[in-house]
């Protein structure tokens, strides 16, 4: 579908808009200078942005963990949650950021636009949270987890509210050893249970970690058990449609009191995680168990369909590919193809 043209007069206006954000972008930048010249903001310290809105931040100060309402200077490009700064605090007690620390990475999702937007920073491990209800679709954790690996940051999945299972575990725990199988690791999750959360204290522990997952898989309800002091609205469950509502409304990154230096990016929760900014080669490359087998086809410009010699295919008569997951790579091809017409 092609994009709609915008009018002569639309351009003017958003041209226009942008020039006076610019303008007073440039006036602040003069107050900073003439303040920090003035000495009105103290020395250099480092800081982790917990919080950003607009061109305001919430940072915390890297010695004691206080957290600071800090603005942007006009010529750093855009933080995101997680970013390292180095900031100035102010005579009134706010601050400002001067630097961005280089980030080891950097997690972005394309917005309705189908534009790719940073989410979060510096992140050791992506936990994708889904729970018995609403049920889980392995079609969306497999959409998770290539958008992980297509980020090069480590995927975790977390099955919560374990309670719910039947005994036996039923369909989920099949699930569960098809992605253990594959050397994902998986953590079991409860917040009706007091040692519930347990194997996921040890996951945390050393780490910065995001949150993702459908809603209503709890994922502010696991952050409220985690961090007690901190207060969260959860979101009510549906009795009808089994499906959450949404509760948090931007990436936040909180410290986890219970295990040493662990640290929680929660992010909005979405219902379904959007690949349109991939290629057909990025997402199956996202399928790892592809890995030892890409390269080997009859043709090199084989899209594993129908194509002879073809080494998934192959692979997937042998029992070496789960037919499954397989199927849901196809699917996710499709739905590619779908939003690229």
């Amino acid at each position: 579908m092609s994009k709609r043209k915008l009018t002569r007069q639309q351009r003017w206006r958003i041209e226009k808009i942008q020039a006076e954000r610019t303008k007073r972008a440039s006036r602040h930048d003069v107050d900073d200078d003439a303040a920090l010249g003035a000495g009105e903001y103290g020395p250099e310290r480092e800081g982790r942005v917990i919080a950003h809105f607009g061109r305001s931040l919430d940072v915390a100060a890297g010695e004691d963990a206080t957290h600071y309402r800090c603005h942007l200077r006009a010529n750093l490009e855009s933080l995101v949650t997680g970013d390292r700064v180095i900031w100035r605090l102010g005579e009134e007690g706010s601050g400002v950021v001067v630097a961005r620390r280089e980030r080891d990475n950097v997690l972005e999702r394309p917005d309705a636009r189908g534009q790719l937007k940073p989410v979060a920073a510096n992140i050791d491990q992506i936990l994708i949270v889904f729970a018995v209800e609403p049920a889980p679709h392995a079609n969306l954790i497999d959409r998770y987890l290539v958008a992980a690996e297509a980020t090069g940051i480590a995927p975790v999945l977390v099955l919560n509210k374990i309670d719910l299972l039947p005994e036996g575990g039923g369909d989920l725990k099949v699930l569960l050893e098809r992605y253990a199988a594959l050397g994902y690791p998986v953590v079991e999750a409860s917040t009706q249970h007091e040692d519930g959360l347990e194997a996921l204290h040890a996951r945390l522990t050393d780490r910065t970690s995001v949150f993702v997952g459908q809603s209503g898989v709890g994922k502010s309800s696991l952050i409220d058990r985690l961090l007690p002091d901190e207060a969260l609205r959860i979101g009510a469950l549906s009795e009808d449609s089994r499906k959450g509502t949404h509760t948090t409304t931007t990436a936040r990154l909180y410290r986890l009191p219970s295990a040493d230096d662990a640290e929680l990016i929660d992010s909005p929760g979405i219902r379904e995680f959007g690949l349109g900014h991939l290629t057909e080669d990025e997402v199956t490359q996202g399928f790892i168990e592809f890995h030892d087998h890409l390269g080997h086809c009859r043709f090199r410009d084989c899209r594993h369909r129908q194509e002879p010699g073809c080494a998934l295919l192959a692979a997937v008569e042998r029992g070496e590919i789960d037919p499954t997951r397989f199927d849901s790579y196809r699917r996710i091809l499709a739905s590619l193809n779908d939003t690229s017409r």
